[in-house]
């Protein structure tokens, strides 16, 4: 046999042995796995132990064979990211295997540190520094409608922090469309940010709509969740400063469901001892946001109807950008963005060959890109009104509208930017 081809065998038959018992890819399992199958978040059952995986070794074997999980739906050939969830080739390798071989359990190694789905998850686990939740859960009715619920969540401190990071987290995704949030400073401490409404139905309270106005005369920082998003990570000096008093309002959006559910939202808070350096800023733009109007053409998807909508923007300043947010609804077919320099240059952005409402990332970018002053953004969105759309919220399908009420009968078509003001050897700084 020449030695190239038994190296070939011998590393192949190696790699196959290595992965005979579970216990051998129960980390990569439950890492990448257990994050999103676990109880209370998005995926609709449990993966995490040895009977919940050979319950459906069939179908496990078919997804990660197809790409289809973990769920990345960013085209990775067009642009990379630093939260790129998936499988390396032998992580999958070594799984198929163990599948192949009839999955066999084994004995546990002795000393074997206990796994937890956090390891997967942001900064390695680490517990959050605070943690701010609405305090009594909101029981969402299972009358099948859509509603808006608005919730204060006050905070006081000894004195301001620099923030690393923030993740929404909740005890029901399952039942949330998405989410904005807002945090906001209010020095003035003759103002008793317990007092009053703790929740607002903006759909069943509209006389309590501007309840909460008077504490968001201040905004710090805003941000939101969508279905499928990990969290939001600022390395080095990036970041900005949580104030020292002040509320988290948050705009929760719920789908209609058949059953009373209960929910309680909120978002942990991880800090860093470092000042903040890089103060970051988050822009919207699109359908909600700024150039609303410059879209082309018009923002109206008529039924029966595959149709796309393209918006150029030009940026006043330089920028380092951190996060792209594409966001659409039950409609959206593909997304794309890209940026064209002052010097024609084109920079990829991030592509959604298949949309997919589920599975929504804030992507983050391995190194900050340069946007220069004067760029065009582009951004090209496509949308599948149809009878073949199996999303579709509307049967038979009607006229689609973005009408600023982001309920998922309307539509989006928004791109938001997490970004830095540009300093010379952004380029350069790793952020992962």
């Amino acid at each position: 046999m020449p030695a190239r081809l038994f190296t070939i065998v011998f590393l192949f038959t190696f790699t196959a042995l290595r992965a005979q018992t579970y216990y051998d890819v129960e980390p990569v399992l439950v890492r990448k796995c257990g994050v999103c199958h676990n109880p209370g978040e998005a995926a609709p059952f449990p993966l995490l132990n040895y009977e919940d995986f050979t319950k459906r070794l069939p179908f496990i074997k078919k997804v990660i064979s197809t790409g289809y999980m973990p769920p990345w739906q960013a085209d990775t050939a067009y642009s990379h990211f630093a939260n790129q969830r998936g499988l390396t080739a032998e992580e999958k390798q070594a799984i198929l295997a163990w599948i192949d071989h009839k999955a066999p359990k084994g004995k546990a190694p002795k000393n074997a540190p206990v796994l937890n789905t956090n390891a997967g998850k942001l900064l390695n686990g680490r517990a959050p520094d605070l943690v701010l939740k609405s305090k009594i859960p909101f029981t969402v009715k299972g009358n099948n409608k859509e509603r808006f619920i608005e919730y204060k969540v006050p905070f006081e401190l000894p004195a301001g922090k620099s923030v690393e990071a923030i993740e929404f987290v909740t005890n029901n995704k399952k039942i949330i469309h998405h989410v904005n949030y807002g945090f906001y400073s209010v020095a003035d401490s003759s103002v008793d940010l317990d007092a009053g409404l703790s929740t607002i139905d903006t759909d069943e309270e509209p006389q309590n709509r501007s309840a909460f106005d008077q504490l968001k005369r201040t905004m710090v920082y805003y941000t939101g969740w969508i279905p499928g998003a990990s969290a939001e990570y600022y390395p080095n000096d990036f970041g900005w400063t949580f104030p020292k008093r002040g509320v988290v309002i948050f705009t929760t959006h719920y789908a209609p469901i058949a059953a009373d559910e209960q929910s309680i939202v909120g978002v942990n808070m991880y800090f860093k001892d470092a000042p903040v350096k890089r103060p970051v800023r988050i822009i919207s733009i699109g359908s909600g946001g700024v150039g609303e109007r410059d879209i082309d053409p018009i923002f109206m998807i008529p039924p029966d109807q595959v149709k796309t909508f393209e918006l150029k923007m030009r940026t006043p300043e330089e920028q380092s950008l951190l996060y792209v947010w594409p966001h659409m609804h039950y409609l959206g077919k593909s997304f794309e963005a890209f940026v064209v320099t002052p010097g024609n240059d084109t920079i990829h952005l991030v592509k959604i060959p298949q949309w997919d409402f589920r599975w929504q990332e804030l992507y983050r970018f391995k190194k900050p890109v340069k946007i220069p002053r004067g760029s065009v953004i582009y951004m090209k969105g496509t949308y599948d009104n149809t009878k073949d759309n199996p999303f579709n919220p509307s049967d038979p399908p009607k006229y689609v509208f973005s009408k600023g009420s982001m309920r998922s009968d309307d539509e989006m078509f928004t791109l938001l930017l997490i970004y830095a003001q540009y300093n010379l050897g952004d380029e350069s700084i790793d952020l992962e």
